[in-house]
């Protein structure tokens, strides 16, 4: 489960940085909302590029509880365990 969890950090960068042009660093600790500035449209674009990727669904239900990075890719994680790799 860590390994798939270290993919989806990667995962997330790599739509921060391409998708909603995030200039800085994207750490596992990093709130999603104060660190990387994600307003509710990028966490919209954040959750489809995560959901399109590793072919899960993510909810509004789901985000309750969500702060860090890290805490995403652990849903992810868990919603990919449940649900079957792509």
């Amino acid at each position: 489960m860590v390994e798939l969890e270290q993919e989806v950090v990667g995962e997330i960068r790599r739509i921060a940085v391409e998708e909603l042009e995030w200039k800085g660093s994207v750490e596992p600790t990093h709130d999603l909302l104060k660190d990387l500035q994600l307003d509710s449209l990028g966490l919209t674009v954040m959750a489809v590029g995560l959901e399109n990727r590793f072919r899960v669904r993510l909810s509004e239900e789901d985000a309750v509880g969500l702060h860090t990075v890290a805490d995403l890719a652990r849903l992810v994680a868990v919603r990919v365990s449940q649900e079957g790799r792509p």
